[in-house]
């Protein structure tokens, strides 16, 4: 079982790494960051767009935030939005999910959510402190693989262990 001072802090890690990433993302072409990668989402835009999608659907099922109009991983990349968009919409959920955890009650940690995983094709029940473990490990997985292909391309994204975070 997680705190609400673990949620936290995962929410100040995920705005800080999200950051840098983007940060580094700038230093590299529209090209380059929209160019086919190898990654399982392609480029770094479309998995940047994934990762704010993945984020947005969590924190609907949490908090009941607005939906994503995508339905679907696979629509979470088809119709990307612009760079400074995304960059914008990047930075603001952020300060919604950072918002979110402030708010954490141990709790609701402890209770069931229910919900209908499109993924799956059925409704699933788990613990919402799992649930929440694995919507900051889903961002963690997406900007690792963000990280490699930026410094592959020759940006330099900050470190990334936690221990460093301010």
């Amino acid at each position: 079982m997680i705190t609400p001072a673990h949620a936290q802090l995962m929410a100040r890690y995920n705005r800080w790494q999200n950051q840098s990433l983007y940060k580094a993302a700038d230093q590299i072409t529209d090209a380059d960051r929209k160019g086919d990668q190898g990654a399982f989402f392609g480029s770094i835009h479309a998995t940047l767009n994934h990762l704010l999608w993945g984020d947005q659907v969590w924190l609907h099922r949490f908090a009941g935030t607005p939906p994503p109009q995508a339905k679907s991983p696979k629509e979470s990349v088809q119709n990307l939005l612009p760079w400074e968009d995304l960059k914008r919409e990047r930075q603001a959920f952020d300060e919604t999910i950072v918002t979110w955890s402030e708010k954490l009650d141990p709790a609701w940690l402890q209770a069931d959510l229910t919900w209908y995983s499109g993924a799956a094709g059925r409704e699933i029940s788990r613990p919402r402190w799992l649930l929440v473990t694995h919507f900051f490990n889903h961002q963690t997985h997406h900007r690792g693989q963000v990280h490699g292909m930026l410094t592959r391309l020759g940006a330099k994204p900050e470190a990334t262990d936690l221990m460093l975070i301010q």
